[in-house]
């Protein structure tokens, strides 16, 4: 049997057919030694036929078509073009290497070649790899180069564009940013709470959060300027007048040294320092929120922002977590807890990054597993959606329903209160969906048309102006008249609007009785039939007898 290879260069398309190959010695170690030299690999493998791209966007086309499987146009007629015509009712006496077996299941399907794709076969095409210019005479020096060069740039560019609104990669930044930020904001703090804690101790016990402490540093500087002149601005700060009162006293009976002018403006520098950072955090959350609502906004209302952003970071992309089933899912970034368990032989870890989600918090002790085991899969259906849904505005609704499936099945563990099925809320979840389109859609229409109406009122109004403006003397006189002739008229037509209703009330009283002669003469039409089947009973019980 013939064995023809087919070669996806950077150039072009290349059929090469290999002569004098035995079935029985199909070696790949000596195929494998034999390639290297061109000589022996030469009279084995010749070119039957090469056909370029025509530019480099049609190889980029060729490329993309290839790397997914899809045999395109180009390729058939090639392929058809240079391969023997198998007879009808025969089988074919040749068949095709193919190196993807994917684009070969393709061409079998199709153009009905028979293609293989084995280690035999990616041997002699990686020979052809290697000496492919030495085939192609018409190629010089450099060109395969180039051209492989261009189309891996051409290609790798092409695959790494996507939806600007939709890429993980900020959020993967961003919550490793925040949690980098809280670290060294707590960090701060505690540095700066006791360096000022030398000049003010007593300061530590009254305020506990961490910005407040900074901002009260910034302000009161030195305690000995500290007043009850200065209790309405403290309040301001701290947000109680009580509070503000007694850090006024504390600083009056303070067991804290002095500092140096040059000390303070230094302590005072690096609270500055530490509310800046605190208030980036801040930001920094926000657009991480922001940025959740685009990504993953069913993942999102499910479980939480930063907790889905947590997971997709550990999982390296929103893709590769929608590919996570959610029994990996559930223990994601508990890793070190699940080898070590399996090498000790111990129990393995129930939760990992999801832990933090707050329906694992309120579940009971010995519900932690399972309502771990649920919320994971809740997660994973979540992310798939995500992902994997081509709505291009987020919807939340299937987020939601997926919460209410979750608080369902936690009242289920703690009163017994059975949830509803999965078929129904996924249903209540599309159709609410649909409903948010459908409302977005009625919303941008009545806009256009409101705009339009009030153009055409502008124009009727600037008509009615110019109307009235050139309105003669005549035709006010003609205006009169006429609402002379209609006050006259009124009261024949209210005459006739009473005879109408008298009319209509006579029509309805007829409508009435026929109707009810109807029903009389159906009730005597019954009762005839009946009569009629007594008399048919009594005749055939008589002639029995």
């Amino acid at each position: 049997m013939a064995l023809f290879l087919l070669y996806e260069s950077a150039s072009g398309y290349a059929l090469f057919e290999a002569h004098g190959l035995d079935e029985i010695g199909q070696n790949t170690e000596a195929v494998r030694n034999s390639v290297s030299d061109l000589n022996r690999f030469g009279k084995v493998v010749k070119l039957r036929s090469f056909n370029p791209f025509t530019s480099a966007l049609d190889a980029l086309t060729q490329c993309n078509a290839i790397s997914e499987g899809i045999l395109t146009n180009e390729l058939r007629t090639v392929l058809e073009t240079n391969l023997p015509k198998p007879k009808e009712g025969k089988k074919a006496k040749f068949s095709l290497g193919v190196a993807d077996p994917k684009i070969g299941s393709q061409v079998s399907e199709l153009t009905k070649i028979p293609c293989q794709s084995n280690e035999f076969v990616l041997e002699l095409i990686r020979g052809v790899r290697l000496h492919f210019d030495r085939f192609v005479s018409d190629l010089k020096s450099g060109d395969l180069e180039k051209a492989q060069l261009g189309l891996g740039h051409s290609y790798s560019r092409a695959k790494v564009k996507f939806n600007v609104n939709r890429v993980d990669n900020m959020v993967i930044q961003a919550i490793f940013l925040l949690d980098t930020l809280d670290k060294d904001i707590n960090s701060f703090s505690m540095r700066v709470r006791e360096w000022y804690s030398w000049h003010f101790p007593e300061l530590v016990k009254i305020v506990n959060d961490n910005y407040l402490y900074a901002k009260l540093t910034k302000f009161i500087e030195d305690k000995s300027k500290l007043t009850e002149d200065t209790i309405s601005d403290l309040t301001d700060i701290v947000g109680d007048e009580d509070k503000a009162k007694e850090i006024v006293e504390a600083a009056k009976a303070s067991m804290g040294q002095d500092l140096s002018p040059v000390d303070l403006i230094n302590v005072q520098q690096f609270a500055q320092r530490v509310m800046d950072l605190s208030e980036y955090r801040r930001k920094l959350y926000d657009y991480l929120v922001a940025k959740m609502s685009d990504i993953a906004p069913n993942l999102a209302s499910l479980i939480g922002e930063v907790v889905g952003a947590r997971l997709i970071s550990h999982a390296g992309s929103l893709t590769n977590l929608a590919k996570c089933p959610s029994s990996t899912l559930q223990i994601l970034g508990a890793e070190k807890a699940l080898f070590r368990a399996l090498k000790t032989k111990g129990n393995t870890p129930k939760y990992g990054l999801i832990f933090h989600s707050s329906f694992i918090g309120r579940a009971s002790a010995k519900n932690k597993g399972r309502m771990a085991r649920y919320l994971a899969n809740k997660c994973s259906i979540a992310s798939r959606i995500d992902c994997f849904s081509e709505r291009e505005k987020g919807t939340t609704a299937f987020g939601e329903k997926l919460r209410e499936q979750v608080e369902e099945r936690l009242d289920f563990y703690d009163k017994g209160v059975a949830p509803r099925k999965n078929i129904d809320v996924m249903r209540s979840a599309m159709e609410s969906a649909d409903n948010k389109d459908t409302e977005l859609e009625t919303e941008e229409v009545p806009l256009e048309a409101s705009s339009k109406k009030d153009k055409k009122k502008k124009q009727k109004g600037d008509d009615d102006i110019v109307v009235d403006s050139s309105e003669d003397p005549k035709s006010e006189k003609k205006k009169k008249k006429k609402e002379k002739r209609k006050l006259d008229e009124e009261p024949e037509v209210d005459d006739q609007g009473v005879d109408d209703g008298a009319n209509g009330v006579a029509n309805e009283k007829t409508k009435k009785k026929k109707k009810k002669d109807k029903k009389v003469d159906d009730s005597e039409s019954l009762e005839a039939a009946s009569e009629t089947k007594k008399k048919k009973k009594k005749l055939k019980s008589k002639d029995a007898e």
